[in-house]
This record gives structure tokens, sequence and C-alpha cells, in this order.
């Protein structure tokens, strides 16, 4: 199993806001943009894994920005780390502006997603090596997180989070 490169999974999924998919104050509803952000992870996921695959958890999002009615949204995701079974992906959601066209980040996520056989039982899936400096951030960044996570459950000792402790013995 050779080692793949974030752009490898990366996905782009770019549509409108449409008046259904939004609350009364004419903004995309949160759920829907949830939504839209486990499909394109998802597909990021398969992509790396090439295996079928379950969201795990929602670990982080962000919704800084309102998407109004109208609007083009574009929610891209990648693999920012992959684990033994499971693989983290990141996502940022971008809005363009109606009239000049630029666009601007609105919010983010990152979703873990678990590689799984017919059966749902985890396989194993390659690794991953980032490339550009963004990428190689959020690979560091993961194993952290995943750390943390074990600690918070209960399922790692906090001595055992090297990650973790490495931040605070640099301070």
């Amino acid at each position: 199993m050779h080692a793949k490169t974030p752009e490898e999974s990366r996905t782009t999924m770019t549509d409108l806001v449409l008046p259904s998919e939004t609350n009364p104050l004419n903004n995309l509803f949160g759920g829907e943009l949830l939504a839209r952000m486990d499909r394109a992870a998802s597909i990021a996921a398969r992509r790396h894994s090439r295996r079928i695959v379950v969201t795990a958890s929602v670990n982080h999002v962000a919704f800084n920005k309102a998407v109004p009615l109208g609007s083009v949204v574009t929610v891209e995701a990648a693999v920012s780390r992959a684990f033994k079974t499971s693989m983290e992906i990141y996502i940022d959601v971008w809005v363009e502006d109606r009239e000049s066209g630029t666009r601007s980040k609105a919010n983010e996520a990152i979703y873990t997603f678990v590689a799984v056989d017919e059966t749902g039982t985890p396989v194993k899936i390659p690794t991953l090596e980032p490339e550009t400096d963004l990428e190689k951030e959020r690979f560091a960044a993961a194993l952290r997180r995943k750390q943390l996570s074990l600690v918070l459950a209960g399922k790692m000792k906090p001595g055992e989070a090297t990650e973790l402790k490495a931040l605070f013995e640099n301070s």
C-alpha cells in the first residue's frame, strides 16, 4: 500500500444556496452546510482509502460567516492525516462575492472517517505524505487533536500524549 498525498483526496463541491435551504434570515441552514461538508469529506476519505467509509466524528465546526440566499458556496475537503484505519478530513467553505467573484472563507470543519469492509469492520488505509506548508501544518495538528480526544475519552493516559506534552514543554 503506497502513501498518498492530500491532493489525491481533494474534493471540491460548488453549489448555489436555494430558498428551501435557508432559515428565516435567508441564510443557509447550518444543518444543510453540515450535510454538504459530510458529503465532500466522505468523497475525500473514499478517494484516499478506496474503501467504504463512515463518519466517525465531527471534531470541529466553525460557522464564522453566514452564507446568504443565492450565494455560490464551495466546499473543499482533503485528508489531513491518515492513521491505521481512520483519517482526519479538513474542510474549508468558501463563498463567492456576487459582484466581484472574489472568494472569502466562510466556515471550516474537521471530520474523522473510518474505512471499513463490507461487514463494517475497520480496515487498514494508506499513509499520508503532506507536501505544502499548510498540509504539513494540518498533518501535525491532527495528531495533537487525536491525542487530546483519546485523553478526554479515557483511552490514553495524559503522560502518553507525547505531542500534547511537547506543546507545554516548549512554552
